[in-house]
């Protein structure tokens, strides 16, 4: 069978799922889907002469993929092989016999080419530094001893006998500080003391400096206490286990093991400066992702951020908050991720499947418990389609809305346990996303956000009946973050059970408008300056400030930049008029007292004149008539006036024909 131009091989798994290749078949285009019963032992040949045809093979087993991959390397097939699952998370299921416009959804989401993302190369030449006290951190050093290039930092030395090689480099002090990415680690230590060599029955420590600096690959940190860099997931090439778990510093000795060669790092994040609202002239606007970064890899970088993508974990929280898609997840690029999802939706719908909840989860924590419940639970209902990503953390606004305007009923996002004290932001985007709902008459409760730690928790989340879905739209998301946003709104607005024409939202919200106090503002234009997306604008023929509400992210900067302080902000959701550019102000230009020509604003040159006419520099002669000129006039009106009222110093002022003529002059004597 073919789909999009790569073959799709189905199994049924020895019989185990029920699967309906007719109707599998009418939802994915072809006449039927061939399905096997045993792909992976008595089916094999049909699987190496696919193998030995195509140039893509997608194969609807993970369970069996390295034997797949193992049994094509051996006979040299030349298709590119892809695996797909729809065992656990659609056939082994008491709703199995209703599945098949779930499984079609899966199997056509398989067929999609994915951009590859971008890596930086990481070289780690196996300098291993090991933190803790006595002798669980001492013993763990000498495991590594052999492999590595360690040095072990003792907090206590207390209870270590000392060793009969020193194989490794051992030290006594504390760490102050700590900084850098896998590879480039840069250890500040305190109090260092080293063993006296002639240490017998326990280590004799001489003080050895008050201070010093240890430049590392890895660190494995076994102190128990603060983490050196924070996060759940904190940055590659730092591991850390409670001392008092010694299956965990067992495990993290293993993964120390390996911190050796040259490794491939995800650029996780890709940031365009153009975009960004952080500052403008040192004033600062939008924070929202350093406030949300856990891992402290996100820093001020002028008027932008600057994320270090070596120190980046991945958390992508940073994109998930970002208003104007100044920073982007690239794994996989927004793009690949909302194709991903119009493309499970639309074949889902389709194929006649009605109310889907989008189960959003990562390939570790969240699989595993979808695949237990599949096991040893009910499975999976028929309406919940599984949609794995790197980082549920990394979902937006964004994709919660079109996700919505794409006929999802609800949107549950299954984050891993460790992150739970991580999830502020999208806690916040799924209260926004309810509030739009609401605020346009749909039911509430459209984003549920879970742990991935309990199956039986997950089966009655998935058990729970979803609200009625919205009309579902097909069209392709591209381009900018917040012409996403707009077509998600014209879609709910337009579908909405009661609609409004304006929706206020809670303050912070990255939607809005701005009330200019036209009374006191002077058309300085000092917030068109200081507006990071445009807009506000102003008009190059007259003076004008013009606003376009659907460009505005609310981040303050023209409130926090405009002088006379007459600007606030009002979140909220125009739904018919955020696309145009109305005029907020506009006056007669002043003409210019000389040659005519209009130049600034009225307001501005007479408050200037009435302010200034009684300073002794403009009280008397012409000095006050040439804040009534335009730059052109007044250049000639100061050069007229020469040096009664614009003294120099009498001085011709030196050219390069008086040095030329110096040189040449010297050389001819």
């Amino acid at each position: 069978m073919k789909v999009e131009n790569k073959r799709v091989l189905v199994c049924s798994c020895e019989g185990s799922m029920p699967l309906d290749a007719k109707a599998l078949g009418r939802a994915l285009g072809v006449d039927e889907v061939p399905v096997a019963t045993q792909l992976c032992r008595g089916g094999i040949d049909a699987f190496l002469q696919a193998a030995g045809q195509e140039t893509e093979l997608v194969v609807a087993c993970t369970q069996e993929a390295p034997l797949f991959r193992e049994v094509a390397e051996d006979a040299q097939a030349p298709a590119g092989l892809s695996f797909v699952n729809i065992r656990e998370t659609a056939g082994w299921s008491t709703e199995g016999q209703r599945a098949s416009p779930k499984i079609a959804a899966l199997l056509r989401e398989a067929t999609l080419s994915i951009t590859p993302t971008a890596a930086l190369p990481v070289r780690l030449d196996g300098r291993l530094l090991v933190v803790g006290a006595g002798e669980v951190a001492f013993a763990a050093a000498r495991q590594l001893a052999g492999r590595l290039s360690v040095t072990c930092v003792l907090t206590d030395a207390a209870g270590v006998i000392p060793p009969a090689v020193a194989d490794m480099a051992l030290l006594r002090g504390r760490i102050v500080s700590a900084r850098g990415h896998a590879g480039a680690f840069t250890v500040a230590l305190a109090d260092v003391a080293m063993p006296r060599p002639s240490s017998r029955d326990a280590l004799r420590m001489v003080d050895a400096a008050a201070e010093t600096t240890l430049e590392v690959d890895a660190i494995l940190d076994l102190t128990g206490g603060t983490p050196l860099f924070p996060g759940a997931r904190p940055r590659d090439g730092y591991l850390r286990a409670e001392p008092g778990d010694l299956l965990g510093v067992q495990k993290a000795v293993f993964e120390a093991a390996d911190l050796a060669g040259e490794f491939d790092k995800p650029r996780f994040v890709k940031v365009n400066a153009d975009l960004c609202a952080h500052s403008r002239s040192k004033v600062i606007g939008c924070t929202r992702c350093l406030d949300a970064c856990p891992t402290g890899a996100i820093a001020p970088a002028g008027t932008h951020v600057d994320v270090d993508a070596l120190a980046c974990s991945g958390h992508g929280a940073c994109a998930s908050v970002c208003p104007t898609g100044a920073i982007t997840y690239a794994m996989p690029a927004p793009d690949d991720l909302f194709e991903r999802l119009r493309v499970v939706l639309t074949t889902y719908r389709k194929a006649g499947g009605a109310t889907p909840v989008l189960l959003v989860h990562d390939l570790g924590a969240g699989a595993e418990v979808i695949g237990a419940l599949a096991r040893f639970g009910r499975g999976l209902p028929a309406h919940v389609i599984p949609f794995a990503v790197h980082e549920p953390t990394s979902i937006g606004l964004d994709f919660l809305l079109t996700a919505l305007t794409m006929g999802a009923a609800r949107i549950v996002l299954l984050t891993a346990p460790e992150l739970a004290a991580e999830l502020g932001h999208l806690h916040a985007a799924a209260a926004l996303c309810d509030t739009i709902a609401a605020g346009l008459g749909y039911e509430p409760g459209r984003v549920l956000i879970e742990t991935a730690g309990d199956p039986d928790a997950l089966a009655l989340v998935a058990a729970t009946p979803p609200p009625e879905a919205v009309p579902g739209a097909s069209y392709m998301v591209r381009g900018p973050r917040r012409t996403t946003f707009r077509m998600a709104f014209e879609h709910l607005h337009a579908h909405a059970p009661a609609p409004v024409d304006v929706l206020p939202l809670p303050a912070g919200t990255p939607f809005g408008s701005v009330e200019v106090n036209v009374a006191g503002c002077t058309l300085c234009l000092a917030c068109v300056g200081a507006c990071p997306t445009a807009a506000l604008g102003d008009n190059p023929d007259k003076p004008q400030l013009t606003f376009l509400e659907r460009d505005c992210v609310q981040c303050g900067l023209c409130a926090a930049t405009c002088p006379e302080k007459v600007i606030t902000l009002a979140p909220r959701i125009d739904f018919k008029g955020a696309g145009t550019r109305r005029v907020v102000k506009e006056e007669e230009p002043f003409s210019c007292i000389r040659c005519g020509k209009d130049f600034g604003a009225k307001s501005t040159i007479d408050k200037l004149v009435a302010k200034l006419s009684a300073h002794s520099m403009f009280a008397k002669g012409p000095g006050i008539q040439l804040l009534q000129m335009c730059e052109d006039c007044r250049v000639i009106a100061q050069i007229e006036q020469g040096s009664e009222h614009f003294p120099s110093s009498g001085r011709r002022v030196r050219t390069t024909e008086d040095y030329l003529r110096e040189r040449d002059d010297g050389q001819k004597g």
